[in-house]
């Protein structure tokens, strides 16, 4: 099997108001079902160690990431040498419920907005409410970044993670830049 590549090749922006970076690759499985079936959460947490998240939530357990995407849809986000494996674990552990279970790792790119002003960068991009209290470590947002689909999180005080389709992230890197141009601070967290 060939070295998985990321579509941007490892691209870092080190020259703005934030670090954005391509995160290496990373497994990502798209699970589809009816998540309030007890049944199927018990199968996912059998899978996964993972309950289901609540309404646009991630969780975290050492290397796994479970991340509420809709009323039907989470993301299992893993170390990539594991995404074949975990796949084949969750649709074995699904195959009494109505689910999908897909790997869509190399379909999607990972970036990482980071430093003090990356949540002002974002908010020049999203239209969510990226305020302190509003949003932090443990919440999860489907949304777009200007003309790109995308879905972000904090891992961190002060650090982003952004996945994308895979199709427009040389797209979603240099919006990404354009934001975080220096001298482009706005302030409106920081004052």
């Amino acid at each position: 099997m060939s070295d998985p590549v990321t579509p941007m090749n490892g691209a870092v922006y080190t020259h703005g108001i934030a670090k954005i970076s391509e995160v290496i690759p990373t497994g990502m499985i798209t699970l589809r079902g009816a998540l309030a079936d007890k049944g199927f959460a018990k199968a996912l947490r059998a899978a996964t160690g993972l309950d289901v998240p609540g309404t646009r939530e991630i969780l975290h357990d050492g290397d796994l990431s479970l991340a509420w995407m809709s009323s039907d849809e989470l993301l299992l986000i893993c170390p990539h040498m594991q995404a074949l494996d975990r796949t084949q674990q969750l649709a074995d552990e699904l195959r009494d419920f109505h689910a999908l279970a897909v790997n869509v790792s190399d379909a999607r790119a990972l970036f990482e907005v980071s430093g003090p002003h990356a949540r002002e960068v974002l908010a020049k991009l999203a239209p969510v409410d990226l305020a302190p209290g509003q949003f932090g470590p443990g919440d999860m947002r489907r949304t777009r970044l200007a003309q790109a689909a995308a879905a972000l999180w904090m891992p961190a005080p002060d650090v982003f993670r952004i996945i994308c389709f895979r199709s427009v992230a040389q797209y979603t890197f240099d919006v990404l830049k354009v934001a975080a141009q220096p001298g482009s601070q706005v302030g409106v967290f920081h004052g």
